[in-house]
């Protein structure tokens, strides 16, 4: 079975929220207080989405910043899933005694 791309949370900031809406990397690191770099990062996949950029984007766009850290962490155990996936089915399940 085929496994669907994994997304980056910069790649949902990129394709959901900065083009449709018409705001610029630049504009957005202006007006959340961070460096352009640092969005540009996390866009291209370079970097992750940490509680001081989610706490940032979610007083920008008015929502959880759950929401983004939510992105990161399923983006980050799917990332380590695939690449341990060897390794996690090698386990054996803890099977707990009867009393």
């Amino acid at each position: 079975m085929k496994r669907i791309k994994n997304i980056h949370p910069g790649e949902i900031l990129e394709v959901e929220f900065l083009a449709p809406m018409g705001i610029t990397v630049y504009r957005l690191a202006k007006e959340i207080g961070i460096p352009q770099t640092r969005i540009a990062a996390i866009i291209k996949g370079n970097r992750r989405i940490t509680a001081d950029t989610a706490l940032r984007l979610s007083a920008y766009f008015g929502m959880s910043p759950k929401f983004w850290l939510g992105l990161q962490n399923d983006y980050d155990i799917e990332e380590e899933g695939r690449a341990k996936e060897k390794e996690l089915l090698a386990i054996k399940r803890h099977a707990p005694k009867a009393a």
